[in-house]
This record gives C-alpha cells, sequence and structure tokens, in this order.
C-alpha cells in the first residue's frame, strides 16, 4: 500500500472517532451543567483545556460562555478538533481513497457530513443539542459498523483501526481528566455530587452498563477510573484500544520500533493503582498516558507515511 494512502485511511479512522468522541464529550458536560449544582460544576472552559485548544479558542472569543464553547467545540470551521471540522476531513480522506473503502462507508460518511452541515447551527440552542449529538454518534457508529463489516481485513483496514484506536484511546484520557479537573482543586466536594460527576464520565463513553455489570452497582471514583484506563474488555478503555493497535501494528512490517512504544505505554497503563492516587496523581499519570499516546502516533508516522507536501492527507 502506498504511505500516502494508509495516512489517508489512518486519519479517515481518527476524524471520524474524533466527531463521535466531541459529540459525546459536549453531551456530557451538557448534562452535567443541568444535574449538578452551580459549585460542582466543571465550567465551560474546561472543555477547551481537555480538547487541548485553549489558544484556538482565545484567538476568537473572549468569553467561556455556553454557547461561545458550544459553537466552537461544534460548528466552528478554523478549530481542527470541531465535530463539524472533523467531519469534513474524514469525508474527504475517504473520497480520496474510494477504491479501497465499500461504497457504503463513502455513502454513509456523505451523509453525515450533510446532516452536520445543515443541523449543526441549530444545535448551538440546547433545545436542538441532544438530538443532534446522538445522532453525530449513531452515524459514526454506523459507518465504523459498515467498514467492520463489509471491508476486508486487510493493511488498509489495519490503519483505519489504528486511527480509531488511538483517537479513542486518546480522547478517554481527556473525558476521565475532565472529571478530576473539577474534583482537583476541591476537598470538600460531597460524595454522592462527585458520583453524579462520574455517572455522566461513564455515560459519555456508553460505559454506564458494563461498568455496572462487570464491576459494582455503586459508582465509585477508583473504580471508574479503573475500568476506563484499565478494564481490557472494554472497547473504549485505553487499554483495550491500545491492546487493538498493537494487533494492528503486528500485522505491518518494520512494526519493531512501534511494538516498542506500545509495550511501553502498556505496562504505564497497568502498573499503576487509582485506589492509591490523589486527583492530582491521577492527572499526572494521565498525562503520562497522553504523552504515550503521542509517541506511538508520532513513530508510526515516521514508520509507515511519508509526509511528502504533494500527498499529505486532509488532517489537522
Amino acid at each position: 500500500m502506498l504511505s500516502r494512502v494508509a495516512e489517508r485511511v489512518y486519519w479517515m479512522g481518527r476524524y471520524l472517532e474524533r466527531a463521535e468522541s466531541m459529540a459525546r464529550l459536549v453531551s456530557a458536560h451538557s448534562n452535567e451543567v443541568m444535574d449538578l449544582p452551580v459549585s460542582m460544576r466543571g465550567g465551560w472552559e474546561s472543555l477547551a483545556d481537555i480538547t487541548g485548544a485553549r489558544d484556538a479558542f482565545a484567538g476568537h472569543y473572549k468569553n467561556y460562555d455556553e454557547r461561545n464553547v458550544v459553537k466552537f467545540l461544534l460548528a466552528d470551521t478554523f478549530n481542527p478538533g470541531s465535530v463539524l471540522t472533523s467531519v469534513r476531513a474524514a469525508r474527504e480522506n475517504v473520497r480520496t481513497t474510494r477504491e479501497l473503502l465499500p461504497t457504503e462507508a463513502w455513502e454513509d460518511m456523505n451523509r453525515l457530513y450533510l446532516y452536520v452541515r445543515d443541523h449543526v447551527q441549530r444545535s448551538l440552542a440546547r433545545r436542538h443539542r441532544f438530538e443532534f449529538l446522538h445522532t453525530v454518534v449513531f452515524r459514526c457508529q454506523q459507518i465504523s459498523g459498515a467498514l467492520a463489516g463489509t471491508m476486508s481485513h486487510d493493511s488498509a483496514y489495519d490503519f483505519v483501526r489504528l486511527g480509531q484506536s488511538l483517537e479513542r484511546a486518546d480522547m478517554t484520557t481527556r473525558i476521565v481528566d475532565s472529571a478530576v479537573a473539577v474534583l482537583m482543586p476541591r476537598e470538600d466536594i460531597p460524595e454522592e455530587y462527585a458520583n453524579v460527576l462520574w455517572v455522566h464520565v461513564l455515560k459519555s463513553l456508553s460505559a454506564y452498563q458494563m461498568y455496572r455489570q462487570h464491576v459494582h452497582p455503586r459508582v465509585v471514583s477508583h473504580d471508574v477510573v479503573r475500568f476506563l484506563l484499565q478494564d481490557t474488555p472494554f472497547p473504549r478503555s485505553v487499554d483495550h484500544n491500545i491492546t487493538v493497535a498493537e494487533a494492528c501494528i503486528q500485522a505491518l512490517p518494520r512494526n519493531e520500533a512501534t511494538l516498542r512504544r506500545v509495550g511501553r505505554l502498556q505496562r504505564r497503563i497497568n502498573e499503576a493503582e487509582p485506589r492509591d492516587m490523589s486527583m492530582d496523581d491521577l492527572h499526572a499519570y494521565i498525562d503520562v498516558l497522553q504523552a504515550g499516546i503521542g509517541e506511538i502516533h508520532e513513530q508510526l508516522t515516521s514508520t509507515w507515511f511519508h509526509l511528502d507536501p504533494d500527498t499529505v492527507p486532509v488532517d489537522a
């Protein structure tokens, strides 16, 4: 496979997952605002921090209010991580690799793009937001299902899965960190409110039912953290997605250096005991995991992708 094609399908996977994850994040925070007392809520400013886009936001807005942040994360084309930008970039990478992908995937991607383009402005109002976000998540999952069920599981599919798994692992760490950011400065938060916050974290990752089934009916912070970071069977946990990435990389040539980075990150994931961590410790631990995910991306980029200016895909 040509390196430019591999890079494009990798970025298609990342952008598709990024759009879904951003929709989940905004939905979770919008619910949190309605369900928690004012003193417990994470500010809308925290979402710009979680996504690593504070500078881009500050360059266009003065106030971190709900409308500005939601518009930035869902609709603004100058934000490379917004839902609209991510879906548009995913669509462009599908368009330029259509010969490798099932026709259904292109058709579904086109429908997703048209839906987001035509409805994203309405989603800025809270009364329309949840329907929009639910539809984005559903249609992203529909495309992933079409790829899994109708695309040959060859090297092209491995690069799609690599993109999806690294993006999903990264966003799971960010969503966990969003709760940590609320709890870290405070030691006086009532346990029942802290647990409500962790319930929203679980629901944002469609993890609430599986957590209660496999861990405990009662939501406890350190158990939630362990489940979302270390539970290998759960498909949105960090460990699960790094394990998926490892399997994809093992099927590719010249994989030794990348596999070493994967192994290093897996050890970091599993060596920690969340029960023994303070919120400050947990924040630092998540930073380490995010750095490890970034190192894997950099290594696979240098190993398999040629960054020739004439062949760079649509990416941020």
